[in-house]
């Protein structure tokens, strides 16, 4: 309804006052106003201007009767002026899942005019993963918000890499394969990241066709927004996974199977420098490009989580070489676009000598690398700027779509500076968010890509003041001191950790620190007196901020990006809780005292239930929407429980088996969980303590895994409903909570 109306308003608004936008370029900046902001689109102006030097650019002055001019080389650099005004001048605020547009009844003037010009060629946006842990049930009118989300934050390099199931099964069945083999080799469709990564062959499939042929269609909508508003969006090219059933078909082709991943077993691979890679490589281009044209950029990831088959810097060359060759046969002008995950995460295979081997085969300027951690381990200065290939800077922030807030806004800046003081002038080329998930970490997103057009360094402190205050629209000195003790607990570390809450639970006793692997490496965590609750921040000062957020519910009940807020703290602070009541019930169950570890479980399941009930106060935070929405793809009941299927299975088990290495990876606190899947472990595992207790007898890890794996494969198959609309005021749930857990947070 709301995008009927903006429409309907653009229309009079054109037929009353004459043509909205004289360019494709201001007619897409006038969609973007006529959808956030319907009741102001004769408030604004919008202006196509030459850039100069090629760089994004846009202006800001008053005009004539009240109106804001805005100007700027592109829709998107439009878009990024509209969004600077509104941000600076409104105290208005356009964010992930919320904006605070309310804005004063005359558009504030300008004292002088603005200009902003961004020295970066691009501004990236996604990860593979973002499609399959956060994206992957999204419609089109989600997409719609976020490509003008992501016009107004200036992103003009988004990754697009939906619809490429029907440019393969074109590709697969003109080099012989029948559907059945094409059927093998496809994923479910929240796995499809990791087919098309290739580190998983079939798991979940087969895909319906009715999807390959919706998800072609939503494909064809996103990009053609897309680069209306001047976004080159970056498709995909020929990796060199192909299907097992390839290797009957070209027997004298040099098809290897790789090492497992995760514990699944290897998939196949095509040796790059086989005349059959250019013939596949270059077929696939053509082909996607007859269905969705092309802007020149094209990503392949090789090896994202594995190691090539030789270390010889030679091969390694080669390899690099005929992966570009086969982008370039079917597009001259090809940019290949690659992660530099791999020199961070396969480091000790990735020495300077294969790595400069491997970049220096493609043509310089031909590459665009994409570091990924540069918040906290950035690979540009370990490989002398990617052997002077181009490069974007990024922060990934965070894995597997982790809902906790996290995000060192201060380490982020300190790790940006260095880049770009020493970069822009070389081969720096671009600033990105490459995040695994998307949802819970909004100031993320709005902090990186403001630097898109001012690398000043900033008060941190003063920014976060100044992001508080446009995130509500008020002045309340209360949001004021909450968001300061935000800024130094919460956002004061890079990133979380797992919880053991929402893993297989397991007796843990905090008193020493252990180490995760190389994506979350842990401090020592000990419970003490001094600290009762081993997280890496500071849980007093975050309870404090619960407390300051509250005191402003008079004022704020109404707004939405406050309720968000309220619901995200008091998830954080409940979840805070969950190391000391683990190592509670575990030391009740060492010394073998029962009384105490029925009080102690108790607790855990009452901190499950209160979170489950903060949770359901707000829509971003409910299983039932997700379900929901996987079904949605469905036209018939076969398929729709088949999406319901995929969809419970990547959040828990993640490998649709009950034995597998990832389960639990990709954990969600969300509501619907904590009652219908997490608790209900927690019940079998205090029922298998309690047996020990009282009958005398060791624990029975064997039968309790063997029952809990059981247990978590039945509900990935189950089909039980869950709310899909929020349950209670989020300020009535929270006070409460404030109330009965104020005493474990008072030092």
């Amino acid at each position: 309804m709301r995008k009927f109306v903006s429409a309907l308003l653009l229309l009079i608004t054109i037929t009353t006052y004459g043509q909205v936008g004289n360019s494709d370029a201001e007619h897409a900046a006038y969609g973007i106003l006529s959808r956030i902001l319907p009741k102001h689109i004769t408030s604004f102006a919008f202006k196509e201007i030459t850039a100069s030097e090629n760089k994004d650019i846009f202006e800001i002055e008053n005009g004539t009767s009240g109106k804001i001019i805005i100007s700027g080389n592109s829709a998107v650099a439009m878009a990024s002026g509209l969004d600077w005004y509104l941000k600076n001048y409104c105290h208005a605020q356009i964010s992930l899942n919320y904006n605070q547009l309310n804005l004063p009844e005359r558009l504030p003037r300008l004292t002088s005019k603005i200009i902003k010009e961004t020295p970066f060629d691009y501004r990236y946006l996604f990860n593979y993963c973002t499609y399959g842990y956060t994206m992957p049930w999204w419609n089109w009118d989600k997409w719609e918000d976020m490509i003008d989300y992501m016009a107004l934050k200036g992103v003009n390099m988004p990754l697009a890499m939906i619809g490429q199931e029907a440019v393969w099964q074109e590709v697969f069945k003109d080099l012989g394969m029948g559907q059945r083999q094409i059927d093998d080799f496809f994923v479910g469709p929240a796995h499809l990241p990791w087919g098309w990564m290739g580190n998983i062959d079939g798991m979940g499939g087969p895909l319906p066709q009715n999807w390959i042929e919706q998800r072609k269609q939503l494909q064809l909508k996103i990009l053609k927004r897309m680069r209306s508003l001047g976004m080159k969006p970056v498709l995909q090219a020929f990796t060199g996974h192909v299907p097992q059933a390839l290797k009957e078909l070209y027997p004298d082709a040099n098809i290897f199977q790789i090492e497992d991943w995760a514990g699944v077993e290897g998939t196949y691979f095509l040796d790059p420098t086989d005349e059959l890679f250019q013939k596949i490589g270059t077929a696939f281009i053509k082909k996607q490009t007859e269905f969705y044209g092309t802007d020149h950029l094209y990503d392949a990831d090789c090896f994202i989580e594995v190691d090539p088959p030789s270390k010889d810097p030679e091969f390694l060359k080669q390899v690099s070489e005929s992966v570009y060759s086969s982008m370039a046969q079917a597009d001259p002008k090809a940019t290949w676009v690659l992660q530099g995950w791999f020199f961070f995460f396969r480091q000790q295979f990735w020495t300077k000598e294969r790595g400069e081997a491997f970049l220096n085969g493609i043509p310089k300027n031909k590459a665009l690398v994409l570091d990924l951690y540069g918040e906290k381990n950035p690979t540009w200065n370990k490989t002398d700027s990617f052997f002077g290939q181009p490069w974007i800077w990024n922060v990934i922030c965070n894995e597997d779509q982790k809902v906790n807030m996290s995000g060192d806004l201060e380490e982020m800046q300190r790790q940006f500076q260095v880049a770009f003081t020493s970069e822009i002038d070389n081969n720096l080329k671009g600033i990105g968010v490459i995040p695994e998930g998307l949802g819970y970490n909004p100031i993320v997103q709005d902090f990186i890509f403001e630097k898109a057009w001012n690398t000043e360094r900033v008060n941190v402190k003063q920014w976060v003041e100044n992001y508080a205050a446009v995130r509500y629209g008020t002045k309340n000195q209360s949001i004021k001191e909450a968001w300061k003790l935000l800024e130094e607990s919460v956002y004061g570390r890079t990133r979380t950790m797992w919880s053991p809450l929402i893993t297989t639970p397991r007796l843990m006793i905090f008193e020493a620190g252990s180490e995760e692997d190389i994506r979350h490496v842990r401090k020592d965590f000990k419970i003490t007196e001094e600290d009762p609750f081993a997280w890496d921040f500071d849980v007093y000062k975050l309870a404090k901020a619960g407390n300051f957020l509250l005191d402003a519910a008079d004022e704020l009940q109404a707004v939405e990006t406050y309720n968000f807020d309220v619901t995200n703290v008091y998830r954080e602070l409940l979840f805070s809780l969950t190391h000391k009541y683990i190592n509670d019930l575990s030391v009740s169950y060492q010394e073998k005292d029962l009384q105490r570890l029925n009080k102690s479980a108790l607790h855990l399941f009452k901190l499950l239930d209160d979170l489950e009930a903060i949770t359901g106060t707000n829509e971003n935070f409910l299983l039932g929407t997700w379900l929901e929405d996987a079904k949605s793809w469905g036209a018939t009941s076969e398929e729709k429980s088949y999406y319901e299927w995929n969809a419970r299975t990547i959040i828990t088990i993640w490998q649709p088996y009950p034995e597998g290495g990832l389960r639990d990876y990709a954990g969600k606190q969300w509501n619907g969980l904590f009652s219908g899947y997490y608790k209900p472990r927690w019940e079998l595992f205090v029922n298998y303590l309690k047996k020990s207790l009282t009958m005398g007898m060791d624990f029975d890890s064997k039968a309790f895994d063997a029952e809990v794996r059981k247990m978590d494969y039945k509900w990935t198959r189950s089909h039980q409903i869950y709310p899909t609309a929020p349950m209670g005021k989020t300020i009535d749930v929270a006070r409460r909570l404030q109330t009965e857990y104020a005493h474990l947070f008072k030092k």
